[in-house]
């Protein structure tokens, strides 16, 4: 199923690690390095293509397809890293409840009560979600050292508010009831996730993932007391987990990010994660993400999706904008501890095109040139 023929090269001569992983790490680069969240995905012709064919979970969980279809931005629009083509959900059927799509995620059972949370389990991730594992080291084989590929999983705040609400939501308003009012059965149940996200991402990194990515999407939706006590404590967990795993494989340095939604009111608390890198999304900027996190953390982000379906010149002038706001651009190369990245994930309808016009924008805005 893999095509061959991916992305040259995205390793300076003579230095070992690839662009995206030194600047994950806030080292000196040559240019900043681009990826797009969800650039694997329902805006290629080609993923639509394969669609026709296979449903949304049988691209999951058959690992050459997952392979494929991670492979197709790489090929298109020559990004500095793949990410994995999976879902945060994934894990869940894992744990007990089984979910369809539909096109978004649809929950057999929603977790409101203490015996619900009792009837959960943490599941072995070689067992549950072996076709995760198999899929990341096909794509190392088929990568062949060309670009890193970064392995994710949902943080467990995000993975508790799915169990619970059963599917997407805006008002959050069962999670809440339960958090605030039964928080006994709350901690229950964040508990099991953690460990849940902590044994899957792992298993990532050990099946050779080069980075890992928390994805935090429905952490923005509480208060800064409320973050400090229940979000961040279980993202250190994983982070923890995560390390400890990089270690085992003898990466001890492997790149941490995460990405939690709408946090620019306590954006600062996230240096208490542990993660190397901090997803920002577009409602603040970079230089006032970078005041508030201060340095030693690397910085994600954070070009507003909705920019990728506007005029080309527009692109344009708003990568230059993400760029300079984290202190890059013409004459002055790539900001050091930056990746080139959307505030979240690309739209569906966005022009591959478009896509392609960016990545070439950030590199061209960016290198070096000697």
């Amino acid at each position: 199923m893999p095509e061959s023929s991916v992305a040259p090269q995205h390793t300076k001569p003579g230095v070992a690690d690839p662009l995206f992983v030194r600047a994950c790490r806030s080292e000196a680069i040559e240019r900043t390095p681009i990826w797009i969240m969800r650039q694997a995905g329902r805006y290629l012709p080609e993923y639509r293509a394969l669609r026709e064919r296979y449903d949304f979970l049988t691209s999951c969980r058959t690992p050459e397809l997952a392979c494929e279809i991670t492979l197709q931005p790489v090929r298109r629009l020559g990004v500095d890293a793949a990410i994995l083509f999976s879902d945060i959900l994934v894990p869940l059927p894992g744990m007990g409840v089984d979910v369809a799509f539909n096109p978004g995620p649809q929950l057999a059972r929603t977790i409101r009560s203490a015996d619900d949370v009792r009837r959960l389990r943490v599941p072995d991730p070689a067992e549950s979600t072996g076709y995760v594992l198999d899929a990341i080291r096909l794509l190392r084989r088929e990568l062949a050292g060309t670009v890193p590929l970064i392995g994710f999983a949902g943080a467990p705040l995000t993975m508790a508010a799915y169990l619970v609400e059963g599917g997407a939501t805006k008002s959050f308003e069962a999670f809440k009831r339960l958090l605030f009012g039964a928080p006994a059965t709350a901690e229950a149940l964040l508990r099991v996730c953690t460990e849940t996200v902590a044994a899957y991402l792992s298993a990532q990194v050990e099946a050779g993932a080069q980075a890992a990515m928390l994805f935090d999407t429905w952490a923005g939706q509480f208060g800064p007391r409320d973050v400090e006590a229940t979000v961040l404590p279980r993202v250190r967990d994983v982070v923890d987990a995560v390390r400890r795993a990089a270690v085992a494989r003898g990466v001890p340095d492997l790149p941490i990010i995460y990405y939690a939604g709408e946090a620019a009111g306590w954006l600062s608390a996230c240096r208490t994660t542990g993660a190397d890198v901090i997803g920002v999304d577009w409602r603040i900027g970079l230089d006032a993400a970078r005041a508030s996190l201060g340095e030693g953390v690397a910085l994600q982000g954070n070009l507003d999706p909705g920019i990728l379906l506007g005029e080309p010149t527009i692109i344009r002038r708003e990568a230059a904008r993400v760029i300079a706001e984290a202190g890059g651009g013409p004459g002055r190369g790539p900001a050091r501890g930056h990746i080139f990245n959307l505030g979240h994930g690309i739209l569906p309808s966005t022009p591959p095109d478009h896509a392609k016009l960016l990545v070439d924008t950030v590199r061209e805005l960016t290198e070096v040139t000697r």
